[in-house]
């Protein structure tokens, strides 16, 4: 597990961080992030190869989504660019606050004592343009990822959705 000060000095002001520990092993919280078809199970259709340099985009409901991998150790840590791109001729998106979110992703896994894993999710850059109280969390809120509260946003429930899909 990450020295608890040393993770929150590297995240960014405007980042939006969940924490949590599962008691699925890192080899299998890593599947559910890398394999395609997992991956979309819980998230979105996609193309991923986890191989730092490679390219891969999510097909958004609303926007592609094109991705490059920054760094892939396996069962350990995943980390990629986000580059959300409206949809040609959407003219809803011409208002500043709607512009593309180009943001990066890091997933940390450390495996627990249990041997289950300690999953931290950073995502750099988001809350700048994320629903108001999604963004509460960039400024030091943090949610409960265990929690099944359907008043909390769709994100804090992504770790259960990814083991589902794993």
């Amino acid at each position: 597990m990450t020295d608890q000060s040393h993770a929150d000095s590297e995240t960014a002001p405007d980042a939006i961080e969940f924490e949590c520990d599962l008691a699925e092993p890192p080899e299998k919280v890593w599947r559910a992030l890398t394999v395609p078809e997992l991956l979309a199970a819980w998230m979105m259709p996609n193309d991923i190869k986890p191989e730092t340099g490679s390219r891969f985009a999510f097909a958004g409901p609303d926007a592609s989504i094109e991705c490059e991998i920054i760094d892939a150790e396996p069962e350990r840590l995943l980390r990629y660019s986000w580059r959300e791109r409206p949809q040609p001729g959407d003219a809803a998106r011409q208002d500043p606050l709607d512009s593309p979110l180009d943001s990066i992703v890091t997933f940390t896994l450390a495996r627990t004592v249990s041997g289950g894993t300690h999953l931290r999710i950073v995502h750099d850059g988001f809350a700048r343009t994320a629903m108001p109280e999604v963004a509460m969390t960039g400024a030091g809120c943090r949610l409960s990822l265990g929690l099944r509260n359907p008043r909390q946003p769709i994100a804090a429930n992504t770790p259960l959705l990814l083991l589902r899909a794993a």
